[in-house]
């Protein structure tokens, strides 16, 4: 299968963006009914994590968490002010592993894919490989 790829917009500083929808386009785009799809974000100021979708507060905590671990403002060394987003994107990653089940995701009950924007807004791309 040949890499798919798609944009993500993001509108603030940090931003976690539902690609569920996005991601299961690609494997209906696919065909495939039983394999692997690979979600990686191409940038180092964002980065790409699977957690809860029920509750919004989730997602709030774990950016406050970041940001109570990295703040934006510290000594860093990095000239071009964005260090802790580089950090934080670091710490969540930069792909998910999904397996596809029956033509859909194979996501828990309660799980999404999450686009982690850390240095926004900006237009940002993701790339989705589909393995059967």
């Amino acid at each position: 299968m040949g890499m798919q790829e798609f944009g993500v917009r993001t509108k603030q500083h940090t931003e976690f963006v539902n690609l569920d929808a996005e991601v299961q386009r690609a494997v209906d785009a696919s065909g495939v009914k039983e394999g692997v799809v690979h979600v990686f974000v191409p940038h180092t100021t964002a980065g790409v994590t699977i957690n809860e979708n029920a509750d919004p507060d989730v997602v709030a905590d774990i950016e406050n968490v970041l940001n109570r671990l990295v703040p934006w403002q510290a000594n860093y060394a990095h000239c071009e002010g964005n260090a802790a987003a580089h950090v934080k994107a670091s710490m969540m990653g930069f792909s998910a592993a999904i397996l596809i089940r029956d033509g859909r995701l194979a996501l828990g009950t309660w799980q999404s894919i999450y686009f982690c924007e850390f240095d926004g807004p900006r237009s940002r791309k993701v790339w989705v490989q589909i393995l059967q």
